[in-house]
Order: structure tokens, then C-alpha cells, then sequence
């Protein structure tokens, strides 16, 4: 694994419980700020994947996968709730990455 991608997966395994972070940020916080695409790339079910979504609030369409609504579901089940179009409220449930 790259240096890259272990900074990243070690960022997405801080999220804590409830909370959400963006592609972005984790890029930053990862130390790679220009790389917020390549942070998908390094989500899999060994990190929490389900909390991290785009900057707009909401998750990111995946196409055929299906694993839109199992996002959505994942981050319901521990308390996250969408609002109209699917958006997360930013104020309450972005992680400070802390």
C-alpha cells in the first residue's frame, strides 16, 4: 500500500461513531490536500467507509454498486440523519478531526 493511501486509511479509521468527514478534508487531514478524488479509491469494509461523503453533504453516487443506500442505512443506524435530498447537516454531524 502507498504511503498515500495508508495516510488516508488512517485519517477515515478516526471518524468517530455518528459523525461524518468529506473527501476533502480527509485529504487534508491525511497531509495530501489535492488528492480529496483518490480518497474513495482507499475506502474499503476494513475502514469505516460509510463515514465519509462528499462536500456538499451528501453520499456520492456509486452507480451500479448499491452500496448508496447500504451508505445510507450504515450512517442512520448510528444516529447521522438526512435531511431533504438526501443532505447530512454539515453543523451537527461533521467530524472537527479531532
Amino acid at each position: 500500500m502507498s504511503a498515500i493511501a495508508t495516510a488516508i486509511r488512517r485519517v477515515v479509521t478516526r471518524i468517530p461513531y455518528g459523525k461524518v468527514a468529506t473527501y476533502g478534508q480527509i485529504a487534508r487531514l491525511a497531509g495530501y490536500p489535492n488528492h480529496s478524488r483518490f480518497v474513495g479509491r482507499c475506502l474499503d469494509a476494513s475502514v469505516p467507509w460509510q463515514r465519509v461523503i462528499n462536500g456538499q453533504g451528501k453520499v456520492s453516487p456509486r452507480g451500479l454498486d448499491g452500496n448508496d443506500d447500504e451508505q445510507r442505512f450504515l450512517l442512520q443506524c448510528e444516529g447521522v440523519e438526512f435531511g431533504e435530498g438526501g443532505k447530512i447537516e454539515l453543523k451537527i454531524f461533521l467530524w472537527d478531526g479531532e
